[in-house]
């Protein structure tokens, strides 16, 4: 109960009115419960129904979620503001060797293990496969956002992402049958902090011209590169 809102809680939390909650619960399919006869939404039911949605927002409802996580964020819970902080260099890769989802989330969580930030690769190679069993992080247009279910950070120094691209794609759980070829690795302390960076990132990647950058960056210098200009640009 002590990580349930109720629905003032979430209405504040999500900057809305009650009543727009209630709208969300009735078009939205927003997760609640009654406990004790009280209407509650569980703090990570509603993480995951945030995330469902940020694969089908505009870049417009992008950019207002990482607002509204930025308002609600912690002093205890702080988090890097860009990709740039988060992405070291060390955990950028192409071209990416393995050819089979298993063995890319094994090279993609070692990728991660580069920069010295994640303690434990053997449990993040878990819960990153245990994710991808619950449903696939791949998307149209060849990416795939790997990271755990929840939030694991006992095995983390700090957050930080990864990238990796093979040069070939893989079948990675893509809708009709598509290729996989860009990965990124997300690896996150808190929910919140997970949200914001998938939010940055579903905001790049709805953007076809840096999808190509991407593809025609030759090393993974370059592949770093293109990552940190296209943020710049999308912040300035």
């Amino acid at each position: 109960m002590d990580n349930d809102f109720d629905i003032s809680g979430l209405a504040r939390y999500l900057h809305i009115s009650p009543e727009q909650v209630l709208q969300l619960i009735h078009r939205e399919g927003l997760p609640t419960r009654r406990v004790g006869g009280k209407q509650v939404f569980p703090r990570a039911e509603i993480h995951h129904w945030l995330e469902d949605r940020i694969g089908v927002s505009s870049e417009q409802e992008l950019e207002k979620l990482e607002v509204v996580l930025e308002k609600n964020r912690m002093p205890e819970c702080e988090h890097p503001e860009t990709l740039e902080e988060m992405l070291p260099s060390a955990s950028v890769k192409v071209p990416l060797r393995s050819r089979s989802p298993a063995k890319i989330i094994k090279e993609m969580v070692e990728l991660g293990g580069e920069s010295g930030l994640l303690w434990d690769s053997g449990k993040m190679i878990e819960a990153v496969s245990a994710r991808e069993k619950l449903h696939s992080t791949a998307l149209d247009g060849g990416i795939a956002l790997l990271h755990p279910r929840r939030p694991l950070p006992s095995i983390l120094g700090d957050p930080f992402v990864a990238l990796g691209r093979s040069y070939q794609g893989i079948p990675f759980g893509g809708s009709k049958g598509s290729l996989t070829d860009i990965f990124f690795l997300i690896c996150s302390m808190n929910d919140a902090g997970h949200l914001k960076t998938l939010a940055r990132l579903s905001r790049l990647i709805g953007n076809k011209a840096f999808l190509g950058d991407l593809r025609q960056a030759e090393t993974s210098e370059e592949l770093h590169k293109v990552v940190i200009a296209a943020e710049t640009e999308l912040i300035a």
